[in-house]
């Protein structure tokens, strides 16, 4: 008998600047989903739900997004977040942290896929 080896959730959060003109329209979020896929994939995660924000609010807590990502770490549902890059969470370091913070006191670890991050801290993982 064979048993499946469940894979931790997680889910990919995108806060991307829009590229601009009319041939790269959409491509920093098409690069972000890609690679964060492709990063759970590797690190052994299943993306449950993909969670978008648009760009332009430094406060976190002012997005409906993040809002979802803060609740569902608070519920336990979810063991990871990943997302590309620090200034997605937040442009703003001051704001950043915060955030990161309470997610990790839930449990859920943070995960930046973008490879020069992914690969200098742990895998991606904020400490």
């Amino acid at each position: 008998m064979t048993t499946r080896e469940e894979k931790a959730p997680a889910v990919l959060y995108i806060c991307a600047q829009p590229s601009p003109g009319a041939e790269t329209r959409g491509l920093a979020e098409k690069r972000a989903t890609e690679e964060g896929r492709d990063f759970a994939t590797r690190h052994g995660l299943s993306i449950t739900e993909v969670i978008t924000d648009p760009y332009g609010e430094p406060v976190p807590q002012k997005r409906n997004g993040w809002n979802k990502v803060r609740e569902l770490a608070k519920r336990g549902e979810v063991g990871a977040v990943i997302t590309r890059w620090p200034t997605m969470i937040s442009p703003n370091h001051e704001r950043r942290y915060p955030e990161v913070a309470a997610l990790q006191d839930c449990g859920t670890q943070v995960l930046f896929s973008w490879a020069p991050l992914a690969a200098t801290v742990g895998g991606g993982a904020t400490r």
